[in-house]
């Protein structure tokens, strides 16, 4: 900083936070046969297991067939993972590595600090939302109705993912408790958010309660733009997800800003 109190290199230091763009890209590109194939193969494997389990006995899903319906759900599920695990796992590793001081000394703020880490989980959710959109294209031919509500909504929710993620790895002290977070919050809210089954089936009660998940309207804005049907409106869940992101980003900001459980 000079004596004016400015950074010389500007407000926002670009240079800084692209580099920590390109560090998360970096992470996990170095393993892409787990972060970018292991993906597409788990998609794979759960289209081949409600085809052999289930095949012709199950009849359309919201006046489609069962497969194309599941296809945007078990992509935007895979998206969801992706995105919380790049976030997570980088600051969990950093801290109990003792190596977070790292990116914490270099001259970032804490709104570029969480714009490079949710930078690099939107880019690990965009290329596996694109990996398993060409395997859906392909092997079911399930298209685009509508791109831009699909582009908007694995956005809109890799930057959530990517925030929760964040706010996982502050958090958690242990790897273990990652893992909790992960197997008891993230992924059943990910498995009971309509990825396999319209939520008009579910009770009232149960409807009530999906309306209240996030995750729901993630996947629902995708399944509206790949295939063009939904539970709910594409708009509603705009207005939901977003206020969502500004909630989850403002507490990783307002962390990032205190060094809550990351300074000792």
């Amino acid at each position: 900083m000079n004596q004016m109190g400015v950074r010389r290199f500007g407000r926002v230091n670009w240079l800084g936070t692209w580099t920590l763009v390109r560090r998360e890209i970096s992470r996990f590109m170095n393993v892409w046969s787990q972060t970018v194939m292991a993906p597409l193969i788990n998609a794979g494997l759960f289209l081949l297991i409600f085809t052999i389990a289930i095949g012709s006995q199950r009849g359309d899903v919201m006046g489609v067939p069962f497969m194309v319906f599941l296809a945007p759900g078990i992509l935007t599920m895979t998206v969801i993972q992706n995105a919380f695990a790049n976030t997570s796992s980088s600051l969990a590793s950093a801290k109990v590595q003792g190596n977070i001081v790292d990116t914490l000394m270099p001259p970032l703020s804490a709104g570029e600090l969480v714009a490079g880490y949710i930078g690099g989980a939107v880019a690990r959710g965009g290329l596996v939302a694109i990996v398993i959109a060409a395997g859906s294209a392909l092997f079911l031919g399930v298209g685009m109705q509508s791109p831009l509500w699909v582009v908007v909504f694995v956005l809109l929710g890799s930057i959530l993912m990517g925030g929760l993620g964040m706010i996982a790895g502050i958090f958690a002290n242990k790897f273990d408790q990652l893992s909790a977070i992960s197997n008891f919050l993230i992924t059943p809210l990910a498995f009971l958010s309509g990825t396999f089954y319209s939520i008009e089936a579910l009770p009232p009660f149960m409807q009530t309660l999906s309306h209240a998940n996030p995750f729901f309207y993630i996947i629902d804005g995708v399944r509206f733009g790949m295939i063009g049907v939904s539970d709910s409106s594409p708009w509603m869940g705009l207005l939901v997800v977003t206020a969502a992101c500004v909630v989850v980003v403002g507490v990783c900001l307002r962390w990032m800003h205190t060094g809550y459980r990351l300074k000792a």
